[in-house]
């Protein structure tokens, strides 16, 4: 028992001396403390209130400057990534109609698919923060003593109750993420999504806003759509429908409509928005009466509308100078001026009998 108690006496902290005021692993501060004063007071007062606090802030210090550190370097990679990606294309190049065109789409796309890839390179960002910040801070809390066991077990439960109860919030989140990563639509476009038909103004991860052609703004949550239709993505079709009499040869109205379309592909103001060559697709309806014929444009995107309008006057214009009137419904004129003729005429007899009479 001598034996085994004389290392255990030993071991124990002497008071009045370093280790019986610092402990057994005395700290810069109050190593430095005793050695100038000697005294076990001052060196217990240097331990608690200017060396504990001093190196828990030092550790503090040292793992925001590290979380600050990592958040750059990988903002950094993804910044690159996304850059690379939003310009990886392959050149397209070549003097026919079909490489041209394929020109113009690769153009269009080109500034669509930049936006893409700032926008998710903002989520991965924010993403990144999420985490490194969220390590950061438990780390910071277990140098400050706290407990984390209860803290993450808490939040497990947290988290679990946030799934069950807000179950259409995380839906219209991913299908926004979903959304924004395949590339249904972004903002500027010309979207259909169930009743709601309009141009997109806002989009976020939650929602979806877009304002339709009659000014009403509509505020779609993302989880709700299920299908949606992009009119303004890649290229967009002009379509004219033209109706002609039934007895007309459609062989000679089909030439009409070609020159049309020939010329308004030809001219210079109107190249830049006709991606291809129109086409004649010919009879697209047939009644007793007449027959429609139907002239297609594929032209840039959200476009179609004032190349339609053009193309429309073209053809007009050719049908007309060929001697060719559009097929309707009989019209029946009424001339106003002759529906009071008895009583005009009458008006104009009497004023000739007063002015025989004077």
């Amino acid at each position: 028992m001598l034996a085994l108690s004389a290392p255990l006496a030993d071991a124990a902290p002497v008071p009045g001396t370093l280790t019986g005021s610092c402990g057994a692993d005395p700290g810069i501060a109050c190593r430095l403390a005793w050695d100038l004063s000697h005294s076990t007071t001052a060196a217990q007062v240097v331990q608690v209130y200017l060396a504990g606090p001093l190196g828990r802030g030092g550790r503090i210090a040292f793992i925001i400057v590290v979380a600050l550190i990592v958040r750059a370097v990988i903002n950094r990679v993804i910044n690159k990534v996304t850059e690379r990606a939003a310009a990886m294309s392959g050149p397209v190049h070549g003097d026919s109609a079909v490489q041209r065109a394929g020109v113009a789409v690769h153009l269009a796309g080109t500034k669509r698919r930049e936006q893409r890839a700032r926008a998710l390179g903002s989520i991965l960002r924010s993403a990144v923060s999420v985490i490194v910040f969220g390590i950061a801070a438990l780390t910071i809390l277990g140098v400050l003593g706290f407990d984390l066991a209860p803290l993450l077990a808490s939040t497990a439960v947290l988290g679990v109750a946030l799934g069950f109860g807000a179950q259409n919030l995380v839906r219209d989140y991913l299908a926004g993420i979903l959304m924004l990563v395949e590339d249904h639509y972004g903002v500027g476009d010309t979207i259909n999504v169930k009743e709601a038909t309009g141009t997109v103004e806002a989009m976020t991860l939650l929602t979806t806003r877009l304002r339709d052609i009659n000014g009403v703004v509509w505020h779609i949550r993302n989880g709700t759509i299920e299908a949606v239709g992009n009119e303004s993505q890649g290229w967009s079709r002009a379509v004219i429908d033209y109706p002609v009499a039934y007895g007309e040869d459609l062989v000679h109205i089909r030439g009409l409509m070609e020159q049309a379309a020939v010329g308004l592909y030809g001219d210079g103001d109107w190249r830049g928005l006709i991606l291809e060559a129109p086409e004649v697709w010919g009879a697209q309806e047939l009644s007793s009466k007449e027959v429609t014929m139907r002239i297609v444009a594929k032209t840039e995107p959200m476009r179609q509308w004032e190349v339609a309008r053009e193309l429309r006057a073209r053809v007009k214009a050719e049908l007309d100078l060929a001697g060719i009137e559009p097929a309707g419904p009989d019209t029946i004129i009424i001339n106003a001026a002759g529906s009071a003729g008895p009583e005009s005429g009458q008006a104009a007899s009497g004023a000739d009998d007063g002015g025989q009479g004077g």
